[in-house]
């Protein structure tokens, strides 16, 4: 089954031409099926990008999924126009009283900030709040996931002695998470952070599924809240690791290459994509759960 996503989304053509299948309106309306409904917080500020990387991984799946992309109210963004925006995206505010099966909170640039010193953070708060009554499974990805273990459960976070930037081997804590089927034993993922999860702080309510002795915890499950928490970016494309890479040289900031991206260490070569397999793997297996567990009717979602 293809992704339902608004018709005229830029997105589409990229996923098209990667063979994703893609739903228009009109036939979406006239198959007579319920679709799986997802929610994208857009925390970044190329929304493009964004919406691009995570549609390509929860349209690669067999079961019909309706798209619904959606924004802070109280944020004005500083690189994507509010035509844009009010063309594809909805604010929290317009959606606030609707139910989803699934719902993705990305991360945004604001790492070193303190949480309440981000200016949307009550409407972050009640966003977080508001998926324990209407979202049936959330995924918080990067500081979306520091923010909701903040939140929730008032894990520490703390600044590491140097940023983790490159794709590292992980290991797989817990293999028999549902989440984690199909997944080999030392999957590589793409880092890009400065901030590490105080492993002291996390209570008993939370497991580490995909840990790294070196740079951190990547994954968490948090039943209690029907969330995972996953701190680096399976999400991200051939090249985010290494657009970052250029625009910090550009900036003069001396930073190091990104850790096993490049072939041979050498930036002047094109990254060599080896997380993208388990990166389908992560969304399908999160999808087909949702699908397994939601309640038909959507008003049913969070009782």
């Amino acid at each position: 089954m293809p992704i339902r996503i608004p018709d005229h989304l830029p997105a589409r053509k990229t996923l098209e031409h990667e063979g994703v299948v893609v739903m228009d309106s009109t036939r979406a309306n006239r198959q007579d099926i319920r679709p799986l409904q997802i929610g994208l917080l857009n925390l970044m500020p190329n929304k493009e990008r964004t919406e691009t990387q995570f549609t390509r991984l929860i349209g690669s799946t067999p079961l019909q999924v309706e798209l619904t992309l959606v924004r802070v109210t109280d944020h004005k963004s500083k690189n994507t126009s509010e035509d844009y925006l009010k063309t594809f995206y909805s604010t929290w505010e317009q959606v606030r009283e609707r139910r989803f099966d699934g719902f993705v909170i990305t991360g945004a640039p604001i790492a070193n900030m303190p949480f309440e010193e981000v200016r949307y953070w009550s409407e972050m708060v009640e966003i977080m709040d508001w998926t324990q009554t209407n979202v049936h499974h959330t995924m918080f990805i990067c500081w979306g996931a520091q923010a909701a273990l903040h939140h929730f459960h008032h894990a520490r976070r703390y600044r590491m002695d140097k940023k983790a930037f490159g794709v590292f081997r992980h290991k797989i804590v817990n293999p028999r998470s549902v989440w984690l089927r199909g997944f080999s034993d030392s999957p590589m993922i793409p880092v890009s952070r400065y901030n590490d999860i105080d492993r002291t702080s996390l209570g008993p309510d939370l497991e580490i599924l995909i840990d790294n002795a070196e740079i951190g915890v990547c994954m968490l499950d948090d039943p209690k809240h029907r969330a995972v928490h996953m701190l680096n970016h399976l999400e991200y494309d051939n090249r985010s690791l290494a657009d970052e890479y250029e625009r910090d040289v550009k900036a003069g900031l001396d930073p190091a290459p990104p850790k096993n991206l490049f072939p041979g260490g050498d930036p002047t070569k094109e990254p060599e994509n080896r997380w993208r397999s388990h990166a389908h793997l992560l969304f399908q297996n999160w999808i087909n759960e949702i699908y397994q567990t939601t309640p038909f009717a959507l008003t049913a979602i969070g009782r």
